[in-house]
């Protein structure tokens, strides 16, 4: 193409985008740091404070704290007074980086970037060889995952999500059977059978890792009513035994989904009820442009959902599966009247709900 031909002015924006896009992949390097290491919580409280100060406060290195401090300012998340050089954390800011402002910490998912990088050699290997990536690989994903589901779906399970389901918390006080399909951590399972005594909770998830979590928490809870089990979900086989199945986030991990998708609905009584909450996207990229996180969700679909889907030769399915092919497969699992329902807080999440029709 001759050079006349291109718009110097679109071209110099996107220049100024990519080094938009480095200093931003930097700072979330920074953000994930500072969740981890306590160092946003430790400002939110603190008034304008030197670097030492700030070091002491936290129980960090202070020459790390300084740099990172750096990274902060001229990233325009820290502020600072040049004399004497005291830094602080706005509060129009701290209210989306700190523990305390769930489910609005943005910096939780700033873990994502560190955390898939890790695997980028092998991501790479996979672009040329096919395959995947095990869930081995991903040494914190769990560990990620239970605090984004802590923020997205625990912190509005009991108040916004099970009452999407007429007459469910009812049903759930006077004593039903609960399957979590993919059950992670157990944050969810373990919260409701913590709120819910009378009924009987089981979490399946094939990561062992994730499942010793969730029967951590549960013994530590005391949780006599629920229990986990170490399963691959791909022939699971229990006809008729449950009265209301979860699935948060983890149809679209499965090796074979349409599987698991029919073992679901073989596994609930008739009448019963299958909750599926997953990415609200659509089937069709030119669909998802202008995306909040569009690209952080294809990224983490492509070097972990996906990728883990692949490694068992399994469909690939993706996180961006999207509400039309998820549609598609709950229709070929057995599944009709199809309800889609989304929160108005939560843009990120579809849920769908279906009921196993009476013969």
């Amino acid at each position: 193409m001759d050079n006349s031909e291109i718009d110097s002015a679109k071209s110099d924006a996107f220049a100024e985008r990519m080094i938009d896009m480095l200093n931003n992949g930097a700072l979330a390097l920074m953000t994930s740091i500072g969740h981890r290491s306590g160092l946003f919580d430790t400002l939110k409280d603190m008034a304008p404070a030197t670097s030492s100060e700030i070091a002491e406060a936290a129980g960090l290195n202070e020459r790390y704290v300084r740099e990172w401090l750096g990274a902060m300012v001229t990233g325009g998340i820290v502020e600072c007074n040049p004399e004497g050089l005291q830094y602080f954390l706005p509060r129009e800011h701290s209210g989306w980086l700190t523990r305390e402002s769930a489910p609005d910490n943005i910096a939780v998912f700033a873990q994502y970037i560190s955390e898939l990088g890790k695997v980028e050699d092998q991501i790479l290997s996979c672009f040329k060889h096919g395959g995947g990536v095990p869930y081995s690989e991903y040494r914190r994903f769990h560990e990620i995952m239970a605090e984004d589901s802590g923020q997205t779906v625990v912190s509005a399970l009991m108040d916004s999500i099970l009452p999407l389901v007429p007459g469910l918390i009812d049903q759930l006080r006077k004593g039903i059977d609960v399957l979590d399909v993919g059950c992670g951590s157990g944050r969810a399972l373990n919260l409701m059978a913590k709120n819910f005594p009378n009924s009987r909770f089981v979490g399946y998830d094939l990561s062992s890792q994730a499942i010793h979590a969730a029967r951590h928490e549960s013994r530590n809870e005391n949780l006599l009513n629920v229990c986990y089990e170490d399963k691959d979900l791909t022939d699971f086989d229990v006809p008729g035994r449950f009265d209301f199945i979860t699935a948060f986030d983890a149809i679209h991990d499965q090796a074979r989904p349409e599987k698991v998708l029919f073992g679901i609905l073989k596994s609930l009584k008739p009448g019963g009820v299958f909750l599926m909450q997953d990415i609200a996207a659509s089937s069709q990229v030119y669909k998802n442009i202008g995306h909040p996180v569009g690209p952080l969700l294809y990224t983490i679909s492509c070097m972990h959902c996906m990728s883990v889907s692949l490694e068992q030769n399994g469909a690939g399915l993706g996180a961006m599966w999207g509400k039309e092919k998820a549609k598609e497969m709950l229709s070929d699992a057995g599944f009709s009247d199809i309800q889609i329902k989304q929160l108005p807080h939560d843009f990120q999440n579809y849920f769908y709900i279906m009921r196993k029709g009476i013969a």
